[in-house]
C-alpha cells in the first residue's frame, strides 16, 4: 500500500510524517507465498524505477499469479484473476443458476461447445472456475472439473471410460467407501472391479484383458497409508494402452504429483486435505492431457468416437493434444482437455452431481494454507507414531514415515516432504481394546472424515468399512 495516498489520504504532510507515512513510504505485509516469488516481484518493481512519469491508472488490476510460481505461492493465486469490475482480492462466491448470453448464437456456441463460458450452474460456475484453475496448477494438469464429492469425481471419471461389460484393475488398499461403490453400484452398471494387491505386479498383469479400460490406484492408501509404486503401476497400465487413474486424496499436491510418475487422470476427494477444515464436501477430476485416447477409438468410443450428443463431435479431435482448442491454447502436441470436458459435458450435464459455489469457496480458501497444514500434519504423525510404536498396549503402527516401516523408502521416494499424516495402529488386545480405545479419548474426535486441521479417529471395521465382510476388511 502507498499510505499516504491511501489510509492517511486525509492527513496534512505534517501528520502523515508524524505517523510514519510519508509519500517516500510503502507499506508491505509479507504473506504466505514463497519468497523467491516476492523477492522477484519486489527486485523488477525496484529495477523500473527509471524517474519517468508514473500512469495516474493502471490498465488492469495487479495480484496475479506469476507464470512461473513456486508451489506456496500457486495455493494462493493460482487460477485467480482479480475481479475486473470490482477488484475483488478474494473470488467472489457466485450464487446465480443462470447466466446471461450475449444473444441465441453465443448461446448456441457455448451448448455445443463451440465457446468457453458459463451456461447453467450445473455444468459450471465462476467461484468454481477459479478452484479448478488452482487445482489444475497444483497437480501440473492442463484442466480441472470439481464436483459434488471425491465418489461423484470417480463416478465421472470412470463413465468417461467405461460401457457395459468392461473392466478396470485396481489395487486393493482402498477407501471403504471405493470398494463399495466399485463392488455394488459399478457392478450393477456391469462396470467389473478388478482387485489385486498392492505389490502383486504380475497380477495386475494378469488381470488386464480387451475389456479393461484403466487402471486405478490411491497415491497413499486409506486407512493403512500405504505409499503405491506409482511408476510402477503406469509402466504396466500404459504398455497395455491404458490410462493410470490416481486418487491423490491423502498425499495431496504438495506431498506427491502423480502425473510426474505416469498417472493420467487424478481423482480427489477434496473435502479432506485440501479442504482442511471439514466444512464442505468437494470433488476434483484432473487430466493431465497428453494421453492418446484417439490411439485406440474402439477402447475409448466415450472420448474417440463421434457423439451423437454433439452431432457427431468427436471429443478427442477437438479437444485433444493435437486439436483445435490445445492449439488455441498454445499447446498443441503436448496437453489437451478432452477427458476433463466430456466429464463436464457428458458425465455432469447427465447425473449432475455439481459443486455449490459456496463450497468451491471454502475449499478454495482452505487450499490457501495447503503448504502449512501439511507440513504441520506431517511432522505430527511423525511424533504421534514414535509414541504408538513404544506403548506396550500398541501391537502395531503402520505409519510409513517411521524409517522401520517397510514401505518407508517408497514414500521417501514419491514423497520426499512427508508421508502424510494417515495411518493405522492395532492393538495387542484385539477388537474390544481397539473399541475401549476409540471410546476413551477426550479431546480427538470420533468422526467419519480425514483431513481435518484436527486430529480424527475412527474405527474402520466399524464405520467406513462396515460394509465390507472380513476378507476384505483385511485386505483393505
Amino acid at each position: 500500500a502507498h499510505p499516504a495516498s491511501m489510509m492517511h489520504r486525509q492527513l496534512n504532510e505534517e501528520q502523515q510524517k508524524a505517523a510514519g507515512a510519508s509519500p517516500d513510504v510503502i507499506r508491505i505485509t509479507v504473506g504466505l507465498e514463497d519468497p523467491a516469488d516476492i523477492i522477484a516481484d519486489l527486485k523488477q518493481a525496484l529495477d523500473g524505477i527509471d524517474g519517468g512519469e508514473v500512469p495516474d491508472v493502471l490498465t488492469e488490476f495487479g495480484g496475479r499469479c506469476p507464470a512461473d510460481a513456486q508451489f506456496d505461492t500457486k495455493c494462493l493465486l493460482g487460477g485467480q484473476q482479480p475481479d475486473a469490475s470490482s477488484g475483488a482480492r478474494v473470488p467472489p462466491v457466485c450464487f446465480s443458476t443462470g447466466f446471461n448470453f450475449k444473444g441465441t448464437s453465443d448461446a448456441a456456441d457455448k451448448f455445443n461447445l463451440a465457446a468457453f463460458g458459463p451456461i447453467y450452474a450445473r455444468l459450471g460456475n465462476p467461484t468454481n472456475d477459479a478452484l479448478e484453475a488452482k487445482i489444475a496448477a497444483l497437480e501440473g494438469g492442463m484442466a480441472c472439473l470439481t464436483v459434488a464429492s471425491g465418489h461423484a469425481a470417480q463416478h465421472l471419471a470412470f463413465s468417461n471410460l467405461m460401457r457395459r461389460g468392461d473392466n478396470f484393475v485396481t489395487t486393493n488398499k482402498l477407501y471403504g467407501g471405493s470398494v463399495t461403490q466399485f463392488g455394488r453400484l459399478f457392478k450393477q452398471y456391469g462396470w467389473e472391479a478388478r482387485f489385486c494387491a498392492v505389490d502383486d505386479y504380475a497380477a495386475m498383469e494378469a488381470a488386464i484383458d480387451d475389456k479393461t479400460k484403466a487402471v486405478y490406484c490411491e497415491s497413499i492408501s486409506n486407512p493403512e497409508g500405504i505409499m503405491m509404486d506409482i511408476k510402477k503401476i503406469a509402466d504396466i497400465a500404459h504398455a497395455k494402452g491404458l490410462p493410470l487413474i490416481v486418487d491423490n486424496t491423502s498425499a495431496t499436491p504438495y506431498l506427491c504429483r502423480p502425473f510426474e510418475h505416469g498417472a493420467d487422470i487424478i481423482v480427489h476427494s477434496l473435502t479432506k486435505f485440501m479442504n482442511g477444515h471439514g466444512n464442505s464436501l468437494g470433488g476434483a477430476i484432473v487430466e493431465k492431457g497428453d494421453f492418446n485416447w484417439g490411439a485406440s477409438p474402439e477402447k475409448f468410443p466415450i472420448l474417440a468416437q463421434p457423439c451423437a450428443s454433439y452431432h457427431g463431435m468427436v471429443f478427442y479431435d477437438v479437444f485433444g493434444k493435437d486439436g483445435p482448442v490445445a492449439e488455441m491454447f498454445g499447446t498443441k502436441g503436448k496437453t489437451g482437455m478432452s477427458f476433463a470436458i466430456a466429464a463436464r459435458a457428458l458425465g455432469l450435464r447427465d447425473a449432475g452431481p455439481c459443486m455449490a459455489p459456496m463450497n468451491a469457496f471454502l475449499i478454495n480458501t482452505g487450499i490457501e494454507t495447503l503448504p502449512l497444514r501439511i507440513q504441520k500434519h506431517c511432522s505430527n504423525a511423525v511424533a504421534v507414531a514414535e509414541f504408538l510404536t513404544g506403548h506396550e498396549q500398541v501391537q502395531a503402527c503402520s505409519y510409513t514415515g517411521l524409517k522401520s516401516n517397510p514401505n518407508n523408502a517408497m514414500i521417501n521416494q514419491y514423497c520426499p516432504k512427508g508421508a502424510g499424516s494417515l495411518f493405522t495402529f492395532s492393538l495387542k488386545g484385539g477388537f474390544e481394546a481397539a473399541k475401549q480405545v476409540v471410546n476413551n479419548v477426550k479431546m480427538i474426535s470420533l468422526v467419519a472424515n480425514l483431513g481435518d486441521c484436527r486430529t480424527l479417529v475412527a474405527h474402520p471395521a466399524s464405520m467406513m468399512h462396515r460394509q465390507l465382510n472380513e476378507e476384505q476388511q483385511k485386505a483393505a
